[in-house]
């Protein structure tokens, strides 16, 4: 049993390795009604009485026409961010976030999206199948600036007048003091004869990270469905695409901290398709159902973009489930509350340092009934061992009857062998949770604590709390009560060294969690102990 207690141990430790390494899946969420026909919702021809109601597409001598202009850009401010677009593809070129900077400085850069798309197809450039709008189509924009303060709203327009009796029209719609822009993509029909085709939006990213940049290594192409969250990083999509076409409701791109998605409104996404273009970049082309446009009308399509930070809140109040974009793992249900959580008492302390600490005693409050009757288990067991040991010197030839007194041994003393590894069991799953939570949310991301560490989402700069961290488990481990041999016993003393080195390069904020769970360990087994002795 104690060679089982052991190997237990150093699988745990195994374990520790390989979860930094793995990403499981989010869990699953029921998706809005999906989309019924193409010819309804998002993407239907205009009745003939509301027609008249719509603007006239833009007309040149007679004759819709496409200007020859250059590209334009058009910047929009807001109290979130800065944001340019172009008049090719009717697209965003990038987004500064004013509240996010790239390093943990005062004087660092904000943190600019959209600058790793592909420059020849920018993100949410508009294509069609069925007409003719080709890549890099330059729209006519209606203003060469925005300016929105918190709680307004303002629109800019995009026009693509062709030659052949169409024109898109784009028409995005932001609001202040939200990251949250909707997109209503037009085609009116000038032509004698209907048009049948689909309005598509593409996204492109760079597929190889030139500069170093951990928060891009993790990522890659995201869509969610009814089936849960889907994850395309670039190795994934080298000569192949893949398509989705099943109840979406959102898609873009993301890496560790931000993400760009569109959203869809009434099933305004019928299908995505990502694959690695011929320029090397990782490109998703998000289409809307079928329109059929018969001459003097026009059809809509209504869609919402995200650019900005993952959020949980941010995420959670866009809908369309965008906040199971942060994929904690296979322990998300717990790392979600304890998220939560964190930013509850955060709010009240200003500090998640010290909201990690309210939280490692809240939980070993609630995990003490569990442990002590495990420490007293422990207790019982290290009690019973000389007699174990008489027990295996007298049936050392006779396996079958070892194992019936050494049950029978454990009856009458009311022991259990395992209980000691319960406290283990139970909090791996918390460990786990929490150290996805500091690695992958945003909220931590460069939030300070005191003096030295200024990022719990990052290491210990100084290695000292991992170095007092291993001091408080040796002074735990020598407290707490032993049935192994001495070999086993002092190999164990190897292990505070072992948890050491593996922390070094765990989020200081871990650390911190597990560094104060040790300090209350220590202090109620000191308890325990008093309460054995009297």
């Amino acid at each position: 049993m104690e060679k089982r207690a052991f190997l237990a141990v150093i699988l745990s430790i195994a374990v520790f390795y390989i979860f930094s390494m793995v990403f499981g899946p989010a869990k699953k969420q029921l998706p809005p009604k999906a989309f019924q026909n193409a010819t309804s919702a998002a993407a239907t021809a205009t009745p003939a009485g509301a027609a008249a109601a719509q603007p006239a597409a833009p007309m040149v001598n007679g004759a819709p026409v496409q200007s020859a202009r250059p590209a334009q850009d058009v910047t929009v401010d807001t109290g979130l961010y800065t944001a340019v677009f172009s008049s090719r593809g009717g697209s965003l070129k990038s987004m500064t976030l004013n509240k996010y900077r790239e390093q943990n400085t005062p004087t660092a850069s904000p943190v600019v999206l959209g600058t790793h798309a592909d420059p020849s197809l920018l993100n949410f450039s508009t294509r069609a199948t069925g007409i003719n709008l080709p890549d890099g189509a330059i729209f006519q924009p209606d203003a060469d600036k925005i300016t929105l303060a918190a709680g307004e709203s303002r629109q800019l327009t995009f026009n693509y007048v062709s030659g052949q009796g169409f024109t898109v029209r784009k028409v995005y719609t932001f609001a202040g003091g939200s990251y949250g822009i909707k997109l209503e993509t037009q085609v009116f029909n000038n032509s004698p004869a209907p048009l049948v085709g689909a309005i598509q939006q593409v996204m492109t990213f760079t597929a190889e990270h030139k500069e170093k940049n951990s928060r891009l290594d993790v990522s890659g192409s995201y869509l969610y469905n009814d089936d849960g969250l889907k994850s395309d990083k670039a190795k994934n999509l080298t000569g192949v695409a893949k398509k989705y076409d099943h109840n979406i409701l959102w898609a873009g791109f993301a890496d560790k901290y931000f993400l760009s998605a569109i959203l869809a409104e009434k099933g305004s996404i019928a299908s995505v398709e990502v694959k690695t273009n011929a320029a090397g970049f990782l490109e998703s082309i998000v289409s809307a159902p079928q329109f059929t446009v018969n001459p003097g009308q026009s059809a809509t399509v209504a869609q919402r973009l995200f650019v900005g930070p993952k959020d949980i809140d941010v995420l959670k109040a866009q809908g369309s489930s965008l906040e199971q974009s942060l994929d904690l793992g296979w322990f998300s249900a717990i790392a979600k509350p304890l998220l939560y959580t964190l930013k509850f008492f955060y709010r009240y302390v200003g500090n998640y340092g010290i909201a990690i600490i309210i939280i490692t005693v809240i939980l070993k409050g609630l995990f003490f009934p569990l442990t002590h009757k495990s420490y007293k288990s422990m207790k019982g067991m290290q009690k019973i061992q000389p007699e174990m040991n008489k027990i295996r010197e007298k049936y050392k030839n006779d396996r079958d009857a070892m194992n019936k007194a050494v049950m029978e041994l454990y009856r009458d003393h009311k022991v259990n062998p395992l209980g000691g590894c319960l406290p283990m069991v139970v909090q791996i799953p918390v460990f786990f949770a929490l150290y996805k939570a500091l690695m992958f949310s945003i909220e931590l991301r460069h939030a300070p604590f005191f003096f030295w560490i200024t990022d719990l989402s990052d290491k210990d700069p100084y290695y000292v709390t991992p170095v007092i961290m291993g001091i408080t488990m040796f002074v735990q481990q020598k407290m707490t009560p032993s049935q192994m041999d001495p070999v086993q016993a002092k190999m164990m003393l190897a292990l505070p060294v072992v948890f050491t080195f593996m922390f070094l390069s765990f989020p200081s904020g871990l650390v911190l969690y597990w560094l104060v769970n040790n300090i209350l360990t220590i202090g109620q087994q000191t308890y325990i102990n008093k309460l054995a002795k009297d």
